[in-house]
């Protein structure tokens, strides 16, 4: 299977006042994202409220994303729910509508304890769209399931054909190397800590990541790549360093999810607010955060429309 090389965004929900789902403004976003060097969306994940969304609305955001794409920009569906049928509604759906590729996140109940458990459920997904890479998303502060992810792929290897690999979104880079060194490299292991990314890269893996703040820092995380790249390590750092100054202004404002979908909406994408039972920013807020952010020179660095 095509692995993946550079960075995937993940990106919100765009909703109404009203909290209904809008899907108006994802062709200049898909375009905003497509310019700023990322190379495809992972979408209806956590940030994207997924688990908060209906079967239906996730399915209609699914062929949004796929109706404005650019050529060449990869759409990975996350179609992970507490009912597995739900999953395997929407994997089937990914496939019918031509999307790239899908990918789950252990549900959040009932609590994934053992490996084999999360095979079975594995399993189902990726056998309903067995043409699409299937990727587990590996992040136990959503859903608790804080399984050893080496004893999952050695679980899967032989068994789930078109298990392409992990979004690994957790701390320990010591797992995360040793996954990308089984069987020699077998699996594609994604890296999805936007703040470690450079650590990952030092070594040997992250040939390609999913990220949730490259929907507004996305031109100074994939410069990290590139400066690393080239063989220029300050550069890399100093912008890795950049990149944790933001994620800790974000972190103050209840995180990606809703302080950094309110960036959007200070660099002229405004996508609406969150879904109840996030408690959205107040005005005084996204001022303060404005504040802090101007303060680290955010927005000369930041994503262009």
């Amino acid at each position: 299977m095509e692995r993946i090389t550079g960075l995937i965004d993940a990106p919100f929900t765009p909703m109404k006042p009203n909290g209904d789902i809008n899907p108006e403004p994802i062709p200049a976003y898909a375009s905003m994202l497509a310019s700023n060097g990322l190379k495809g969306v992972f979408i209806n994940g956590s940030s994207g409220e997924g688990y908060m969304l209906t079967t239906d609305e996730r399915k209609q955001l699914a062929e949004k994303w796929m109706a404005s794409v650019p050529a060449g920009f990869k759409v990975i569906v996350h179609v992970g729910s507490c009912c597995l049928r739900e999953s395997v509604e929407l994997a089937k759906h990914a496939a019918q509508i031509g999307a790239w590729g899908i990918g789950s996140m252990a549900p959040p109940f009932p609590k994934i304890g053992r490996i084999e458990e999360l095979v079975k459920y594995c399993e189902a997904i990726a056998a309903a769209a067995p043409s699409l890479p299937f990727y587990f998303y590996h992040i136990p502060a959503f859903n608790g399931c804080n399984l050893p992810m080496l004893d999952l792929l050695k679980a899967v290897d032989g068994r789930i054909p078109n298990f392409a690999g992990i979004k690994y979104t957790f701390e320990s880079l010591y797992e995360y190397n040793q996954c990308r060194l089984y069987a020699g490299g077998k699996y594609d292991m994604l890296h999805g800590q936007d703040e470690t990314y450079l650590a990952s890269l030092a070594q040997g893996g992250a040939q390609g990541g999913i990220c949730g703040t490259t929907n507004y820092n996305g031109r100074e995380q994939v410069a990290i790549g590139e400066a690393w790249a080239a063989g220029d390590i300050e550069k890399a750092q100093e912008l890795q360093n950049f990149s944790q100054e933001v994620i800790n202004v974000i972190c103050r404002y209840r995180g990606n999810i809703v302080g950094g979908k309110r960036i959007m909406k200070l660099i002229g994408l405004d996508l609406g607010p969150n879904r109840v039972p996030w408690r959205n920013m107040t005005d005084d807020e996204e001022a303060s955060m404005k504040k802090e952010l101007e303060a680290i020179g955010f927005f000369e660095r930041c994503n262009r429309l």
